[in-house]
Formats: structure tokens, C-alpha cells, sequence
């Protein structure tokens, strides 16, 4: 079975819509800010992101008490906290301690599971290398078949946590002899 996918659909009740702004709304979305992982062991992931995928540390902390239950909903809980920046992406990285947490760590299939995906130069070398961390490619990467990004190579690797990132390798552009 094939599937294709077309980021640009022409038909249906979003087409051609950029926006459901009404005239009582006044809010602009700025910017993207960071990607946040909740993380089993914050020092296993610096480890990987880090020394694996050769992310910069940017700063630790914690936190905990009213603020953090608030804002997360994690009440009577504390996190260590290490902020990364990798390919100007700021990544914030938790490790809660207190609250009950799942034993089995969501799929990336599940409703409201989210992913961040990051464009690599060679997509076989960093499924090897992101091994030795943990992490598992979900199969194999597979060519876009069409579309803007046809040819580039894709897949999901899962963490020892469960977080999950898309690898993408665009097709190699070719050089004028």
C-alpha cells in the first residue's frame, strides 16, 4: 500500500486557509521558543545530546514548588533542568522527581505525542552513532516520494525515554564539474 501525502491540499475545510483569526481576537503568535523532553536520567540525556549529537550546554538548574505545579501541573514535584542548543534550536531537557510517572513510555503514535526533526547530512552514520546512546531507528529510512521534498531520506528514532526524533537527510545536491 502506498500513501502519499500533500502538504499543500486543495480540498477540504482548511484549504488555502492561513488563519482563523476573528475580529475579536488580538494575539500574534512571536516565535518558536524551544522543545521541551521530560527525561528519565538528565544526565544520560546531556550525554546523548551532547556527546552524541554534539549539542552545546547552555545552562542547569532547578526547580519545584508552587510555580512548577502551576505552570506544568505537576504538583509537589521538583526537575533538574539543562537547557542544549543544537543547529539553532534551544532544547530544554527535565528530569521530574516526585510525581507518579508512567511505566511505559508513550508511542509516537499516540494522540499528543509530539516529535522535533532535525535535517543531517548523513542519515545511515547517525543511526549508528545515536546507537550507542539508546536510541533506535523505527526501521529503515525511506525516500519522500514526492512533492517539495522528494528524495530525502526520513525516520523516527526512539530514546531510551521514549522521545522521539525525526531524522531527515535531503537529497545530495550535485556539484557543477
Amino acid at each position: 500500500m502506498s500513501v502519499s501525502f500533500n502538504p499543500l491540499q486543495t480540498s477540504g475545510p482548511f484549504a488555502g486557509r492561513t488563519s482563523c483569526m476573528t475580529e475579536h481576537t488580538s494575539i500574534h503568535v512571536q516565535r518558536a521558543d524551544h522543545v521541551g523532553f521530560a527525561v528519565g536520567s538528565l544526565d544520560e540525556a546531556l550525554r546523548f545530546w551532547i556527546d552524541g549529537l554534539g549539542a552545546r550546554l547552555v545552562r542547569t538548574g532547578e526547580m519545584g514548588g508552587e510555580f512548577l505545579g502551576q505552570v506544568t501541573g505537576a504538583h509537589g514535584a521538583t526537575v533538574r533542568l539543562a537547557i542544549v542548543s543544537l543547529a539553532d534550536q534551544t532544547i530544554e531537557l527535565l528530569e521530574y522527581q516526585g510525581p507518579d510517572r508512567p511505566r511505559v513510555p508513550a508511542k509516537p503514535f499516540d494522540p499528543g505525542f509530539a516529535h522535533l526533526a532535525l535535517v543531517v547530512d548523513d542519515i545511515d552514520a547517525l543511526l549508528v552513532r545515536i546507537a550507542a546512546y539508546g536510541w533506535k531507528a523505527q526501521g529503515t529510512p525511506q525516500p519522500i516520494a514526492d512533492g517539495a521534498r522528494a528524495g530525502t531520506r526520513v525516520i523516527y528514532a526512539v530514546g531510551p525515554d521514549g522521545a522521539t526524533i525525526e531524522f531527515m537527510q535531503p537529497p545530495a545536491i550535485a556539484k557543477d564539474p
